[in-house]
């Protein structure tokens, strides 16, 4: 039996989500984040896929691997969402993988990058660093956690990035003994940091003051894990914003794996931009 008319023109009536603003929906669709709108949202109905390919919706990014098993492609889907921004990426958060490869993907297609974040990225070095931060001369935020970078990488960023402002770099290995090379590296080639945490780092008071007399502009500084620093007078008076090794280890271990807390990395993937003004 054929349908009545009124039955074909309820059946055709689409569902009330892709009668919403178009504003709406990509609000909607930016609580899901990345790896959601890549995997799923893009599925649901063209409304939904039309607004995901804009590139205003990939200006911000948070890729995180899952920890349980994952039928994804880590890199691919980070390769598709830095396309899809059509170089307008302006923060981007990778956290659980990366690779050497992948950085350099996102810096030769992201030159107006401003905030980078590596969460335990153990297979990104510090060679890989210093070949992408070449591509990103605007990039005021680098946020490090767990990912290895060396002393050279440490002064390419500096040299490469005149534009930075907050440092984050967190050591991956707790050995014992006294280093002043990364604080060094850092005063000398990041005279524009406006904050610099540095935690598990081997640095002295010469490397601290080194840091203090090269990075005048310096107002924030967060320190733990630094065993060798004798923390003085000079600190105390120069950096209006100072942390020391004061709270307890399990807040210490929550801050460095808890991506939201440090960098103002938010669970919708951007980044809290009141968090980095001056």
């Amino acid at each position: 039996m054929a349908s009545s008319p009124s039955n074909s023109v309820e059946e055709a009536t689409p569902p009330p989500w892709e009668k919403l603003p178009r504003e709406i929906t990509a609000a909607i669709l930016l609580k899901l984040g990345a790896v959601e709108i890549l995997t799923t949202a893009v599925e649901v109905c063209t409304t939904w896929r039309s607004v995901s390919m804009q590139p205003s919706m990939w200006r911000y990014v948070r890729m995180e691997k899952s920890k349980v098993e994952w039928p994804y492609d880590f890199n691919d889907l980070c390769r598709r969402a830095v396309d899809l921004s059509r170089g307008q990426l302006i923060g981007i958060t990778l956290k659980g993988s990366g690779t050497n490869d992948l950085l350099l993907y996102i810096s030769q297609r992201s030159g107006q990058l401003k905030h980078l974040a590596l969460v335990n990225c153990y297979d990104v070095t510090g060679e890989g660093v210093k070949e992408a931060v070449k591509n990103l001369p605007l990039l005021e935020n680098l946020y490090l956690n767990h990912t290895y970078i060396d002393v050279e990488a440490i002064e390419t960023v500096g040299r490469s990035c005149p534009l930075l402002k907050f440092f984050i770099l967190t050591s991956i290995d707790w050995r014992s003994g006294e280093s002043d090379e990364e604080a060094l590296a850092i005063a000398q080639n990041m005279p524009g940091l406006v904050e610099l945490r540095i935690f598990g780092n081997r640095m002295t008071n010469v490397g601290l003051k080194a840091i203090l007399e090269g990075c005048l502009h310096l107002k924030s500084l967060y320190m733990r894990r630094c065993h060798n620093v004798n923390f003085g007078k000079l600190c105390s008076e120069r950096i209006k914003d100072l942390k020391l090794d004061v709270d307890s280890i399990e807040k210490y271990e929550e801050e460095l794996y808890y991506a939201n807390d440090i960098g103002g990395v938010s669970d919708l993937g951007g980044y809290d931009d009141g968090y980095f003004d001056d």
